[in-house]
């Protein structure tokens, strides 16, 4: 959230610990809270000319409508070892939207979040909620920050095991969420950005992508003689997936959750140029994991510089330059970098496809390498 400082204070806070007023502010769009639709925010409606494109769709964006109810509910109680309160969640998922600079998911967001109660004004409140703030900023923006000394972090404010695999499923989704939003915005020719936004960080070094990286845990994983029937039964859902191995008992801590990305992952429709969109992601990000997973060719093509792959003369490089594009600035990304591949003959269907593809490489890479590269022994 927006941090402000008031007079007589020599400390910054959270406005909603620190506020003078009797009366809560409203948000600008309070209607944006309301929408049924919480993962398109009524492009659905919006986007008359492209039904028949997400009619076709529909098997995807159900997927992604079942996650925001499952990570985004009404109401959340919190226990012992699921201590994230909507009020959590919700803050997070605003500062990657803020982040990612999409206005939609700004404006929605920040609806939602605005009538809850925040959390008391104790000292060990206002860190643990700016620890969680800083993560989600820092996963969002760049993910080559985090190490295993920020996930300490987390531990040490109180987070358990299950919150912080929720709360990177929540960086992940968001991050998704607001490049599914930039792809079909730029197919309607609409704006993504209504105000201005960040410079974007510059890619990861290319340092640790030859060969294969270490992915160690960063929080204990699930152990078997504590797992719940709905765990096994994630885990079991994701066995066939190569690069979930080492991954699926951490990642189990949050059943549902894992259940649903990968749901989610299963209804992409792969596409030869595909696994190249999605390389791109995890070179642009630093997810050396990731990486590793795709065709020695897509990665020999990317390896020394994005950009360079980019200025080919050739189909393949006007893929990398998009998903570039989407993956660093999705407030900037428009109908003009669609423009290259309608001209070779895209279909909308083939361009959202594309899309698709990079928006969950973004949420991949930011998965796997926070909760296991960023505390592997390279690191």
């Amino acid at each position: 959230m927006e941090q402000r400082r008031y007079p007589g204070h020599n400390h910054w806070f959270y406005e909603s610990q620190t506020s003078p007023h009797t009366t809560q502010a409203e948000p600008l769009v309070p209607e944006a809270a309301l929408i049924n639709d919480r993962f398109l925010l009524g492009l659905q409606q919006e986007a008359v000319s492209l039904q028949p494109l997400l009619q076709a769709s529909q098997p995807l964006l159900l997927a992604s409508r079942d996650l925001c109810q499952l990570l985004f509910p009404d109401r959340v109680t919190a226990t012992l070892t699921h201590t994230l309160t909507l009020y959590d969640r919700l803050s997070t998922a605003l500062t990657v939207a803020q982040v990612a600079g999409v206005q939609r998911l700004c404006n929605h967001y920040s609806a939602r979040l605005n009538p809850l109660p925040g959390p008391d004004s104790s000292r060990e409140s206002n860190n643990r909620l700016t620890q969680l703030t800083q993560y989600a900023r820092q996963l969002a923006m760049q993910p080559e920050l985090i190490n295993a000394a920020a996930l300490k972090a987390l531990d040490v404010v109180g987070l358990t095991e299950p919150d912080i695999v929720t709360l990177n499923q929540i960086v992940g989704f968001v991050s998704y969420q607001a490049r599914i939003v930039a792809g079909l915005q730029a197919l309607m020719a609409l704006p993504v950005r209504w105000l201005p936004g960040i410079t974007p960080p510059p890619d990861a070094s290319c340092d640790g992508f030859v060969g294969k990286p270490a992915w160690t845990p960063g929080v204990s994983p699930l152990e078997l003689r504590y797992a719940s029937a709905e765990q096994l039964a994630a885990i079991t859902f994701c066995q066939p997936r190569p690069d979930l191995t080492d991954a699926v008992w951490l990642l189990a801590h949050d059943a549902s959750a894992l259940y649903g990305w990968q749901t989610l992952r299963q209804r992409i429709t792969p596409a030869p140029l595909l696994p190249l969109a999605e390389a791109t992601c995890a070179r642009v990000l630093g997810s050396r994991w990731a990486f590793h997973f795709f065709p020695a060719e897509v990665r020999d093509r990317l390896l020394q510089s994005v950009d360079d792959a980019a200025a080919e003369a050739s189909v393949e490089a006007r893929v990398v330059a998009l998903a570039a594009q989407l993956t660093r600035s999705p407030e900037r990304f428009s109908a003009a970098h669609l423009q290259p591949l309608v001209t070779e003959g895209w279909t909308p269907g083939a361009v959202f496809a594309l899309v698709q593809a990079v928006a969950i490489g973004n949420w991949n890479s930011r998965l796997f390498y926070a909760l296991g590269e960023a505390a592997s022994p390279s690191r």
